[in-house]
């Protein structure tokens, strides 16, 4: 209990303090806009860094290389924790929205901090705004941002690590209007840092692997016309090897014990 009660300390501090790096950086922005955005996205970062240290969360990443630093992107990742957003966003090389549920409109000051870093709101019951969302999403990109969406819509909460609910094709709009790359983002273990026993934070080692670009013009036509279907598999590919992983390292663990 100790750790979660850490994480909510530190978190009410950083919105204090954000409210003077939120003033400092609207008096840069007036005179340059991207460093302003720049310097949000890094003292974000910086604060989840800090929320996964306290966690006791240790992340094992590969195929970063397998990430584009000079271009936008279109991360896609499976969803089981709260945490998920925390773990890829501390490692976003560029500026990056997520796409996230518009109840987190609601919260006062957090909206304010996630509509400077570029987020997009869903309303899942209100298809109008969610092609107002994807437009907006195709115009990030194309100026630079990458975006982030976990497509299943909501946290996936079965006992299977490689179990995901559908895909939502729309999700993948962005990456087919503006050509840029589909990143495959696959974590493991995730749910055990929070939601399988809340409300306590636990000591957890997650995988997270980053996989290689996929481009839409590159794709047979089948796997365009099933795009997030295609993702959803690549993705569960590079679960199960995650899972393998982490079998061999339990079991070398036991046999040095």
């Amino acid at each position: 209990m100790i750790r979660s009660i850490l994480i909510i300390v530190f978190l009410v501090l950083f919105f204090l303090v954000g409210i003077v790096i939120w003033g400092v950086t609207w008096i840069i922005g007036r005179f340059d806009p991207y460093k302003q955005d720049l310097i949000c996205l890094r003292a974000v970062q910086f604060a989840f860094r800090v929320v996964l240290l306290i966690s006791g969360v240790k992340v094992e990443v590969y195929g970063e290389e397998h990430v584009p630093k000079g271009e936008a992107v279109l991360y896609i990742g499976n969803h089981r924790s709260l945490f998920d957003t925390v773990i890829t966003y501390a490692r976003c090389p560029r500026l990056t929205g997520y796409v996230a549920k518009d109840s987190m409109l609601k919260v006062p000051f957090l909206r304010i901090w996630m509509k400077r870093l570029h987020c997009l709101f869903l309303d899942r019951k209100d298809i109008k705004a969610g092609m107002k969302m994807i437009l907006t999403g195709i115009d990030q990109i194309k100026n630079g941002i990458s975006m982030c969406i976990f497509p299943e819509g909501t946290r996936s909460l079965t006992e299977c690590e490689t179990d995901m609910l559908p895909f939502k094709e729309g999700s993948f709009k962005m990456a087919e209007k503006t050509g840029c790359a589909i990143i495959p983002m696959a974590m493991v273990n995730t749910a055990d840092i929070f939601e399988k026993h809340v409300p306590f934070v636990r000591r957890t080692h997650v995988i997270l692997t980053y996989g290689e670009p996929i481009y839409v013009k590159e794709l047979e036509k089948e796997q365009r016309k099933h795009l997030g279907s295609y993702v959803q598999e690549t993705i569960r590919g590079m679960l199960q090897e995650q899972l393998k992983m982490n079998d061999k390292n339990n079991e070398d663990k036991e046999q040095l014990l």
